[in-house]
């Protein structure tokens, strides 16, 4: 193959990781200022984080001409194939990933009149970093092409569930013993349930790493039972 189309054809595949790992960042961004949006009610925030969403849409979109059309004109094998393909899900996975944070922070416009509840709002706040983290984790994995890393982020899915269950109870606690309660209650669940979601994201990417690596399947993936699904 010629030298000049060879080096064209990996700097294609670059520029897709690498718009890929660009946007992984803006979703990972979105995703914490939500948190911080709900922590602190903060309506600025979470208006900038609503108009920030389409940034989002639009590389995804991008991403995945870009991958159909190195698909259709390069017909990439092995490798290269799983690289190009990755990409793609990857990128529609954080595109998920920012319109549930995009959720979250419409549902902060309406908290932030609601009465400050502290101790639920320490509770979202563990579970978020928990979430944060997960997708900083396997974001980082996908950019180092880290297996190890992105393994690791699959096999402790269930802790989300188990913050999210453990949010639930006490949710409900709130709602049954202050019906005044219930409204702002029923937004937290949404929030807690986004971020639940988000973890779900965060763990399918670990799976697309790790076939894009290996070539292999991640197969029975460990869920705990969500009270709520």
């Amino acid at each position: 193959m010629n030298e000049h189309i060879v080096k064209s054809y990996e700097d294609e595949l670059n520029t897709l990781t690498a718009e890929c790992a660009r946007m992984g960042g803006l979703t990972e961004a979105a995703v914490a200022d939500s948190l911080d949006a709900v922590i602190k009610r903060d309506r600025a925030l979470a208006d900038a984080i609503v108009e920030r969403d389409e940034r989002l849409d639009v590389l995804q979109a991008d991403i995945e001409r870009k991958a159909i059309r190195l698909i259709a004109l390069r017909q990439p094998m092995a490798n290269d194939l799983r690289r190009t393909v990755a990409a793609m899900k990857i990128a529609t996975n954080l595109e998920r990933c920012g319109d549930l944070a995009k959720n979250i922070a419409k549902r902060t416009l309406i908290l932030a009149d609601a009465e400050p509840m502290a101790p639920l709002t320490r509770s979202i706040e563990r579970m978020g970093r928990l979430v944060c983290g997960r997708l900083k984790d396997v974001l980082d994995a996908y950019t180092s092409s880290d297996v190890d890393r992105a393994i690791l982020v699959w096999t402790r899915d269930d802790e989300v569930d188990e913050h999210y269950n453990s949010l639930f109870r006490e949710l409900l606690t709130y709602m049954m013993g202050d019906p005044r309660t219930i409204t702002a209650c029923a937004h937290l669940l949404f929030v807690a349930k986004n971020l639940e979601r988000i973890g779900d994201h965060a763990t399918n990417i670990a799976e697309i790493v790790h076939y894009e690596n290996t070539g292999q399947q991640l197969t029975s993936r460990p869920k705990g039972e969500t009270l709520v699904r």
